[in-house]
């Protein structure tokens, strides 16, 4: 459970709805503000965004290596969703998309087909041996394990960044309630730090399945 929404509410319309289309819009309108402002001598935000950019770039390429480049721009939409999302809930009056199961799991789902995908097209019919173990015989026996384990994905991805929002959403407000004088800053600071881990821990589980999926079975 997470605070009501006080701004932004719209009659019939979930919150984290209208959260999660208001987070969309605003990453839209600044991403053309970056794009329309780029300089050879970049300023401030220009310089806080390539370095954001070179890093998760950086960081897909280590961890999926050069099959893994197309993939950048997936990987970058939704760490940095996630982060704004995580992000509104230290703006007083809102509360963080994330914080709603059917928006992580949204997140999750996409990763989880994405997967696949990319498994099938790059390896057609032979992505099934990712699923049969190191040896034949013990196919029978690691076939059903592969599959439970590959479902249970999309909802561990989905399971850790709600509780984890949510607990932080709930603990802010328990502390707001018994501590008033000072917990807000305090609680700005950690939930700074929050909202940064889940994305990061969204972004590296999901890099770390596709690479999986690019992989050569053996």
């Amino acid at each position: 459970m997470t605070h009501p929404l006080i701004f932004l509410h719209i009659p019939g319309v979930p919150d984290y709805v209208t959260l999660t289309v208001f987070v969309i819009v605003f990453f839209i309108v600044i991403s053309r503000m970056m794009l329309s402002r780029m300089s050879v001598v970049p300023g401030g935000l220009q310089n806080l965004m390539e370095v954001i950019v070179s890093g998760l770039d950086g960081m897909v390429t280590d961890i999926m290596g050069e099959k893994g480049k197309p993939y950048f721009p997936l990987i970058a939409t939704l760490g940095l969703f996630i982060f704004l999302s995580n992000l509104l809930g230290l703006i007083p009056g809102f509360m963080p998309p994330t914080a709603n199961l059917n928006t992580t799991a949204a997140c999750a789902i996409i990763v989880f087909v994405i997967t696949h995908f990319i498994g099938l097209k790059e390896h057609g019919f032979h992505y099934v041996k990712h699923f049969m173990g190191p040896v034949w015989w013990l196919s029978p026996l690691i076939f059903p394990i592969e599959i439970v384990g590959h479902l249970s994905r999309p909802i561990s991805l989905s399971m850790r960044l709600f509780g984890n929002m949510t607990g932080h959403e709930l603990v802010v407000m328990i502390l707001l309630f018994l501590v008033p004088i000072g917990v807000p800053v305090l609680m700005s600071i950690m939930g700074l730090l929050v909202a940064f881990i889940q994305a990061f821990v969204f972004a590296l589980l999901s890099m770390i399945y596709l690479a999986g999926a690019l992989e050569e079975a053996h």
